[in-house]
């Protein structure tokens, strides 16, 4: 069964590629890059070099591989940028996906997985329901949550049967160390963490330790980037089987301070991260944890890497590339 994934070579999608291989699927990435390892790993997979804003392009993917359903992953992350530029957020984001929905509709694809944002939430109290009034605080979230809203629209219009999945705080990598989560600029902890110990010399900038939590870090939910693959599989065949249209939060039901992941890092590597402290970031909600009963009842899904899997893992993935470059 062919599955066109959106956003394929990144890092998420990477990790959804290959375990969508493993169950039996064909995944076709359609990506702006994707490395020559993931084509490897992947058994020379199809793949498209292009835009998602690309109807023209789009359009030819469809008609020359007829996808049974399509995930779709691409889209800008950085927070902070989304308000620098927000134009950028929203032609990509947003127009970007409605380019792809028009792309659906013509060559009439019944089946949508859209990876969506705990920033949709905004700040609320944890743990936070899938049912929650939606109250984004910045330019990403916004753009996830009118994506949202159009494809809810669009389902309705049009008979597509769709899952969105609101991811909390991805992390970690692959258990054979094949594939990690690098991008450039780096914005997550973990890795920018695993970066301060590998360069010394040069600390580890944490926004805010004034925040009303036991140690003054905002504390987030981190889930696996396997777990979060899986869910994506087990997403995927609920709708091929004729389950409803739904949305899931996509978390491990546990949260964790910025200083309980260094200490963790500490623990593994026996090396002391080193700090500065800066003002907390405005619009930073202090405590984001996934309330994940509806998916645990609906699909039977569960996360099955806790804390320490995801940051041992993420340190086997750091310590390979970095013997790679040697």
């Amino acid at each position: 069964m062919n599955i066109l994934v959106i956003g394929g070579g990144g890092y998420v999608g990477s990790h959804l590629c290959l375990a969508l291989k493993q169950h039996g699927f064909s995944p076709t990435i359609y990506d702006l890059a994707c490395s020559d390892f993931l084509w490897e790993l992947l058994g020379e997979p199809h793949v498209i070099l292009g835009d998602v804003r690309n109807f023209a392009a789009l359009e030819n993917v469809f008609e020359v591989y007829r996808p049974l359903a399509v995930i779709h992953l691409a889209s800008f992350i950085d927070v902070r940028e989304s308000s620098l530029n927000p134009l950028k957020y929203y032609d990509n984001n947003v127009a970007g996906t409605i380019s792809l929905l028009k792309a659906l509709a013509l060559h009439q694809v019944r089946f949508l997985l859209f990876s969506s944002s705990a920033a949709v939430y905004g700040e609320l109290p944890s743990p936070i329901s899938e049912e929650q009034i939606l109250k984004p605080i910045n330019v990403y979230g916004r753009s996830k949550k009118m994506v949202e809203e159009i494809i809810t629209d669009f389902s309705q219009a049009y008979g597509t049967s769709f899952i969105i999945l609101r991811y909390f705080n991805v992390a970690g990598a692959d258990a054979s160390g094949r594939l990690g989560e690098m991008h450039e600029p780096e914005t997550h902890l973990i890795p920018l963490a695993i970066r301060s110990l590998m360069k010394q010399g040069y600390p580890l900038k944490i926004f805010g330790n004034d925040h009303p939590t036991p140690d003054g870090t905002p504390i987030r939910d981190y889930i696996h980037v396997s777990d979060v693959a899986d869910a994506h599989v087990r997403s995927l065949r609920f709708l091929l089987e004729g389950g409803r249209s739904s949305i899931f939060n996509i978390g491990s039901g546990r949260g964790h301070s910025v200083l309980d992941v260094l200490r963790q890092i500490e623990f593994y590597t026996s090396q002391q991260i080193p700090l500065e402290i800066l003002p907390r970031k405005a619009l930073d909600p202090s405590s984001l944890i996934a309330d994940i009963n509806c998916i645990k009842e609906t699909l039977q899904w569960e996360p099955v890497h806790d804390l320490g899997s995801i940051v041992q893992s993420a340190l086997r993935w750091h310590h390979a590339c970095e013997k790679a470059l040697l």
